[in-house]
């Protein structure tokens, strides 16, 4: 039995199809189940029997957090303990979803999984105290780091760019911030995959799509994208800026690329660019679109 935390959000959606296509044995729950409460989780599990579970939920406001420090690290830290807490009575093994925003983006090259974690902000180092958490008490343990999320389930930066496509003659995006979108239904492929393939092989991986790219470039390839499948019918030009010219609460790491080369051996997996995971997500849409 595996149980699906966050099933309602951008990546548990997807998860959730997945387990539903493969017609694995599965229960899920969102926020009606609140992690923060270790004695609500108990009840909720009661006597059943687990092997898994896979927790898809966080707090991922980046800027919010600033603000709400409380309730960032109550999600990201201390829900993820009592998750754990979950885990070991259960003997089950946990798959836990975490973030590029663990490193302060200083490194020059890609990150690999044993680089030193340094994060910047609230979020990143709410989300750090929750993989200590994992590793500190648990022993079979999947901590995926991702970054730049979209799908078809949530807000993201290509939804939010096909608003502003349509609403603005001009757009402007940052050019000097890297790293590696990641497919929301190729991450939940990959979690899939580590537990229909039983892989034991515990540990920190990293995973977004293949190729390095700046929020320029990506907005620039939903462009010419969302104009070929005619998501957009007029003509936007894209400005690019810097980091200091587009300030935000929190502060970005300026490289984020994460290095697959650990998952793609462990899995015997390959991984698709970000150019085809965008191309699949936005002809979807467009092939949805045209049939309603």
């Amino acid at each position: 039995m595996i149980w699906l935390i966050g099933n309602k959000g951008m990546l548990g959606t997807d998860v959730e199809e997945g387990f539903k296509r493969m017609n694995v044995d599965y229960f899920a729950s969102d926020r009606e189940v609140d992690i923060m409460d270790h004695e609500a989780l108990k009840n909720f599990i009661g006597d059943r029997d687990i092997q898994w579970i896979v927790n898809c939920s966080a707090y991922t406001a980046v800027d919010k957090a600033e603000d709400e420090p409380a309730m960032a690290f109550g999600i990201n830290a201390e829900g993820v303990l009592n998750i754990v807490k979950i885990a070991k009575w259960k003997k089950a093994r946990l798959i836990h979803v975490s973030t590029d925003y663990v490193f302060d983006g200083h490194n020059n090259d890609g990150y690999v999984e044993q680089d030193e974690t340094k994060p910047m902000g609230i979020y990143g180092r709410s989300k750090l105290e929750g993989e200590r958490n994992i590793i500190d008490n648990l022993s079979c343990y999947f901590i995926i780091r991702i970054s730049w999320l979209f799908g078809k389930h949530g807000n993201n930066f290509v939804y939010t760019m096909l608003r502003l496509f349509g609403e603005r003659d001009e757009v402007r995006v940052v050019s000097d911030q890297w790293g590696s979108p990641s497919y929301a239904r190729d991450v939940a492929e990959v979690i899939s995959k580590i537990i229909i393939d039983d892989h034991k092989e515990y540990g920190i991986y990293h995973f977004t799509n293949e190729g390095m790219t700046n929020w320029f470039e990506f907005a620039m390839e939903i462009y010419r994208l969302a104009r070929e499948y005619e998501l957009i019918g007029k003509s936007v030009q894209i400005v690019q800026v810097t980091t200091e010219e587009y300030p935000t609460r929190a502060e970005r790491p300026k490289n984020s690329y994460l290095s697959k080369e650990k998952i793609k051996g462990a899995l015997s997996i390959s991984i698709s660019s970000w150019q085809r995971a965008i191309d699949n997500f936005l002809r979807d849409i467009a092939n949805n679109k045209m049939n309603k």
